[in-house]
């Protein structure tokens, strides 16, 4: 969108390349759990015979596709380390470290826009041995264990399943369970209608199609939606309560059952690390990293702040606040050059 208007910028990743989380540490048979005309970037669409839901390798090209298009230079290998608003200068001071070298790197903004995501860091505990996840391939005629069940865990849960896995997953908190064809229903209808009458649409249907999950451990909340692939209908009976235990391969659960499996798999998630680095965010983030005032009114800070994709709107929210960012700054930009 910058390049769009003009408005020239430095990127900088951390990474050694972009969409890292894509490339080295999504399972195989990950799919964009939305359709595709939810998840384009701003300017760009995806091929006419891309399929409605788009598997990882596609969208990996399709990320591919948008810098070459647009030519986007990040700056690879470059960590942020501190960034600090100067009153009397006006300006965002960056400090940043070239992963490669050692070297450090100061840079000097009018603006700042932070876009590192919602799933900055690994949420899961550290235990010898733990390694990534990529396909149920290698687990069949195996007791698996699966802790979390959002959208990833449920995924992974299912494909576990048809793997052969004997498939158990830990529900720790309530869930509200919808297929894709309901968050696709509700995306389009958002557009025109008030997003409560939608919220309240949606939850009727997802009650109509699954009934009553509490019986089977899912509790239902108002939360964010979680996807069901199938996997419902696969493991109402392996859902288990919260572990307070694992010694080895033994995992002992709050209600104090315990289980013997040969794998747990950790669905825990990411977490945001912008407040390790960002010193000046309150006007914007929270505690926990992620924008104070609920969508759409987030994206926006002070002293030429900004936040991008934090919103847990994914790529739709994403693109969105990309556009009405840049189109904010060439409105500050022109003010200046007024005075």
């Amino acid at each position: 969108c910058l390049t769009q208007l003009s408005i020239p910028y430095v990127i900088v990743e951390r990474e050694d390349c972009s969409a890292s989380l894509w490339r080295n540490r999504a399972y195989d048979r990950l799919k964009l759990h939305l359709a595709k005309e939810f998840c384009e970037l701003p300017h760009m669409s995806y091929p006419v015979d891309a399929p409605t839901y788009i598997p990882k390798d596609q969208f990996v090209k399709y990320l591919d596709d948008y810098i070459e298009c647009f030519d986007i230079q990040p700056k690879y290998n470059t960590a942020i380390e501190s960034c600090t608003y100067d009153e009397g200068r006006r300006c965002w001071f960056s400090m940043a470290r070239d992963m490669k070298t050692s070297m450090v790197v100061r840079y000097v903004a009018r603006f700042l826009v932070v876009a590192s995501g919602e799933n900055s860091a690994e949420n899961i505990p550290v235990i010898p041995g733990l390694h990534g996840y990529k396909s149920g391939a290698t687990y069949s005629g195996k007791n698996v264990l699966v802790v979390e069940c959002g959208n990833s865990g449920m995924e992974i849960a299912y494909d576990l399943a048809s793997h052969g896995a004997n498939t158990s997953i830990v529900v720790r908190s309530p869930v509200h369970v919808v297929t894709k064809e309901i968050i696709r229903l509700g995306m389009s209808l958002v557009q025109h209608t008030p997003v409560n009458a939608v919220d309240d649409l949606l939850v009727r249907l997802s009650k109509f199609v699954f009934g009553d999950l509490s019986r089977h451990g899912i509790a239902k909340t108002g939360r964010s939606a979680v996807i069901d692939v199938g996997t419902v209908g696969l493991i109402k009976k392996g859902v288990l309560g919260n572990i307070s235990n694992i010694k080895g391969g033994i995992v002992e659960f709050e209600n104090m059952n315990e289980r013997t499996f040969d794998a747990i798999v950790f669905a825990t998630g990411y977490k945001s690390t912008v407040n390790m680095w960002l010193k000046n965010g309150q006007s914007v983030l929270n505690n926990d990293g992620l924008p104070k005032k609920e969508f759409p009114n987030h994206w926006k800070g002070q002293n030429g702040l900004y936040c991008a994709g934090l919103a847990k709107w994914g790529l739709a929210g994403l693109a969105m606040d990309a556009k009405k960012i840049a189109n904010d700054i060439l409105s500050c930009l022109a003010s200046m050059h007024d005075i």
